[in-house]
């Protein structure tokens, strides 16, 4: 069935996933939670994680906390949905997000992915086979902790950034300085020091050093910048949804 499946075209299988997802999502009909994503009110959002999270997962379209910080930053923060036009690269792109930018964006909303066939190209973020400043935005969030010489990486969308473009780069942050150990190659070890058996690290606050060490001007927002204690609660954005990093070409 598995084999079935996979090999399906990707407009079906995102019609057989929207259907699942209408399905899952009716027991969390209600208010007491609104997504900023798909703006559907839920009665809560599911527990989601390999360490279980309370109100984590919006069922109807699948944001995590981190999704719901991020859209909100999207729309207040930026300029991405002034309807000027923009070529944005979106790397390992959210399910909950893919079909929204795209129809915001249209043919310039590029998604790649490391994997062939899961986004409109493949493509290694430690070589990304595009010319210097070829996009106005660039989107990649909790990748760089999967990506062996992210430094590399970082430099590489420093690269093909406009003059004038952003950056958001968001890995999640869990421990007071990051710690990596390129030797650990057992997914058990890694598992257990870096909290997933295919993360090469763990960040910490100095993950900023790192992008500016790369070339970018880094400004970070919390959730304090962005909602009141009400509206935090309302859309579920707990801790977890962490910082958001808006990356800027040094002057």
């Amino acid at each position: 069935m598995r084999r079935v499946l996979s090999s399906l075209p990707e407009p079906l299988k995102a019609s057989l996933r929207r259907a699942r997802q209408f399905v899952a999502a009716i027991p969390y009909r209600g208010t007491g939670r609104w997504c900023p994503v798909c703006r559907t009110p839920s009665r809560r959002f599911n527990t989601f994680g390999i360490v279980p999270r309370a109100d984590a997962l919006c069922m109807h379209c699948g944001a995590l906390e981190r999704h719901r910080l991020a859209w909100l930053f999207l729309v207040q923060r930026t300029d991405l949905f002034d309807g000027r036009p923009k070529r944005m690269l979106h790397v390992a792109p959210e399910s909950a997000f893919e079909p929204r930018l795209r129809k915001a964006l249209g043919d310039g909303y590029v998604t790649a992915d490391l994997s062939p066939g899961r986004a409109r190209v493949a493509m290694d973020i430690e070589n990304i086979q595009m010319p210097d400043a070829s996009f106005d935005v660039i989107f990649c969030s909790h990748v760089l902790e999967h990506v062996n010489d992210d430094r590399r990486g970082m430099r590489e969308f420093r690269r093909v950034l406009k003059p004038g473009g952003w950056a958001i780069l968001l890995v999640p942050i869990t421990v007071d300085a990051t710690f990596e150990d390129p030797t650990v190659t057992d997914p058990a070890e890694r598992l257990r020091l870096f909290g997933q058996d295919d993360h090469v690290r763990r960040y910490g606050p100095d993950y900023v050093d790192r992008l500016r060490e790369a070339g970018f001007a880094v400004t970070t927002t919390r959730i304090s910048d962005l909602a009141s204690p009400q509206e935090a609660e309302r859309m579920g954005l707990t801790p977890a949804a962490g910082e958001i990093h808006l990356c800027t070409i040094k002057p």
